[in-house]
Formats: structure tokens, C-alpha cells, sequence
């Protein structure tokens, strides 16, 4: 029995072991550790609107800029010009409205006045009937009794003229009905074609609508000659001079968001498992070993680019050959947000990190 006490201490230390190793593996199983993680950030394109030779640059290369802090300015001298443009046009277009506008009220005082012609006429032909009506009753009495010799042959022939006159000025009269009302369809005419060239009136003119559109365009592009910065940001890899011609809708400047900072952690597809949004991280970064970063899984990628399968020459798929005894685990990413960074550590993208994942909290 005594033999076997001196082997204690070393099935102790085994056992030890073991002990130490089974729970550095539990350990590692609820609580992932990678090192391969990686800093990133959004990348803003800076693309000009408007084309131009640069004539102000008062940034540097690396510098931090601040939200609306001017990045560049563009040679303002063409659209200053387009501007005054667009506004005298847009002034001139007033004053078009405004003549058009009485041409429409002149249209209207001609229909008013055609109308009131139509019902002068009218009443005349009314007069002309009653006219008409009374000569021919005195004409047919006198025809009576120029019969019996009771009145003159001059008298009825004196009637007679009457009755012919007050029959040619109604016919006359019908005649003038036709001109007015020929005159009023005409003046209806002329303010429809009134209306129609002021258009709708106010501010829903389909003219000032137009030259409205085109000052506030020439005003936008005028503005749009100072670049500014959109969010507070790493002015990066500056290469643009004094004199270098901005092209419109062309990317010129890169900004790196100064507060969009995240690591990207690339884990083995078995460690993801018990990974879920919330779980608790510490971030190390290679350049700041000594500076541990607290933060916070935000998601799980839900999907990584596939090489088999895909299309290759000849549109064949391409399959790359694999060892059937080894099983190589995918790497999934994982984005960890940060939490408020350490005194004297500045973040940069493409920096190397550690991630530590506690899953088992």
C-alpha cells in the first residue's frame, strides 16, 4: 500500500489537470475568443453636384472635420450667373401673368358688352314687331275703305311705305341679332383663349410653377458649390488640390464617420450557436493590447459569399476539392458595438482586434 502514496501526488496533479483543462474548455465553449476581428466604420463618399474647378481647400489629409464644416468650395462664378438668370425670368414671368390677367379682364368686359349689344338688338326687334303690327292694321283699315272711297289714294299709299319701312327695319333688326350674337361667340372665343394662355391662376400658374422650379435650381446649385461634411469624420486619403475640377455625381473626397466605429468579429460557425444580440464582448486591439474595450453583440451575419457552386469558366460551377477526413468550420461575422473607448486609444478601420464573446453570463 505504501508503494502506491508515492504515485498521490502525481495522479493528483492529473487530475489538476484535467480539472484546469476541462474548464478552460467550458470556458472557452460558453465564453467564444477569437483573433481574428477586425475595426470598421462607414466610409462616406463625398460626390459634388455641380461641376467646377476647385478654388478653396481648407482641409488636410487625416484631419477631423465637423458636421457642416466647409470640406471644399467649387468656382461659384458660372451659377451666380444662371441665378441672375432664373430670377429675371422668374420676374418677367410675373410680369406676363400680370398682362395676360387683364387681357382675361379685357375678354371679359368685351362679353359683357357683346352680351348687352345681344339685348339692345333684342328690345329693337321688339319695337320693329310692334311697329310692323301697327302699320299693317292701318294699312288693312285703310285698303277697307279705300274700297268705298272713304280715304284718299295717297293716304293708303302713304301707309303703305310706312308698313314696307317698319318691315325692312325688322329684317334689319334680325339681321344686327345675327352680328351680335356672331360678335358675343366670338368674344367667348377670344376669353377662352385668354384663360387659357394665363393658365390657373396664383400660385398654381403652370409658368410660375416653371420659373419658380428653375430659380430654386439655380439657387441649389449655387449652394451646392460649398461641400460640406455631412457627420463628424476622418477626412482620408486626400488627394485633391487647388485648381482639380470637381465633377458632378463623381465620388472626390472619402470621410471616415468619426462616430460610426464597430468591429466585425469572424467566429467558427460552431462557437455562434449561444451567441445572441446583447451578449456582452471585450474588444482588445493589436495597437492597444493594454486597453481592453467593453461592448455588446449587436447581430450575427446571416450569411457569408459561397465558393462552390458559383459560376466559373466556361459557366461551369466552380467546386473546390476538399479533404474528406477534415471538416473546415466556416467563419461567420459577428458586429460588436462599443462601448465608450478607453483614454488614448483612437480607432481606425482595418485595425486587428481580439474579440471575447461571454455567451455564458
Amino acid at each position: 500500500m505504501t508503494r502506491y502514496l508515492k504515485y498521490l501526488p502525481t495522479l493528483i496533479i492529473v487530475c489538476v489537470a484535467i480539472a484546469v483543462v476541462s474548464l478552460k474548455y467550458w470556458d472557452y465553449i460558453t465564453n467564444p475568443w477569437t483573433r481574428n476581428g477586425q475595426v470598421m466604420s462607414y466610409v462616406i463618399q463625398i460626390t459634388p453636384r455641380v461641376t467646377g474647378p476647385i478654388i478653396h481647400l481648407p482641409i488636410k489629409d487625416n484631419q477631423l472635420v465637423k458636421a457642416g464644416e466647409l470640406l471644399f468650395a467649387i468656382d461659384p462664378s458660372t451659377f451666380k450667373a444662371s441665378l441672375g438668370k432664373a430670377r429675371a425670368n422668374y420676374d418677367k414671368t410675373l410680369d406676363d401673368i400680370a398682362a395676360l390677367g387683364k387681357q382675361v379682364d379685357a375678354a371679359k368686359a368685351g362679353v359683357a358688352q357683346a352680351k348687352s349689344a345681344i339685348s339692345g338688338v333684342r328690345a329693337a326687334i321688339n319695337a320693329d314687331i310692334s311697329q310692323l303690327a301697327e302699320a299693317k292694321l292701318r294699312l288693312q283699315r285703310n285698303q277697307a275703305l279705300l274700297a268705298t272711297g272713304a280715304t284718299s289714294k295717297q293716304h293708303y299709299d302713304d301707309l303703305k311705305m310706312q308698313y314696307d319701312v317698319a318691315q325692312a327695319n325688322k329684317q334689319q333688326s334680325n339681321a344686327a341679332l345675327l352680328t351680335a350674337q356672331s360678335a358675343f361667340l366670338q368674344t367667348q372665343a377670344n376669353l377662352a383663349q385668354a384663360q387659357a394662355n394665363l393658365g390657373a391662376p396664383g400660385a398654381d400658374n403652370a409658368r410660375l410653377r416653371v420659373a419658380k422650379a428653375q430659380l430654386e435650381q439655380a439657387q441649389l446649385n449655387l449652394d451646392y458649390t460649398r461641400v460640406l461634411a455631412p457627420v463628424d469624420s476622418y477626412v482620408t486619403n486626400l488627394s485633391l488640390q487647388l485648381g482639380s475640377q470637381a465633377v458632378a455625381n463623381q465620388p472626390t473626397l472619402a470621410l471616415v464617420d468619426a462616430n460610426g466605429f464597430w468591429v466585425y468579429a469572424y467566429f467558427r460557425e460552431t462557437l455562434v450557436g449561444n451567441m445572441r444580440a446583447g451578449d456582452s464582448a471585450l474588444v482588445t486591439l493589436m495597437g492597444y493590447p493594454e486597453s481592453p474595450i467593453s461592448g455588446k453583440v449587436d447581430s450575427l451575419g446571416r450569411g457569408i459569399a459561397q465558393s462552390d457552386g458559383s459560376t466559373g469558366y466556361n459557366l461551369l460551377p466552380n467546386v473546390s476539392p476538399t479533404f474528406e477526413w477534415i471538416r473546415l468550420a466556416q467563419r461567420i461575422p459577428v458586429r460588436i458595438h462599443l462601448d465608450k473607448l478607453p483614454e488614448g486609444v483612437e480607432l481606425r478601420i482595418g485595425a486587428t482586434a481580439s474579440v471575447l464573446v461571454r455567451t455564458g453570463e
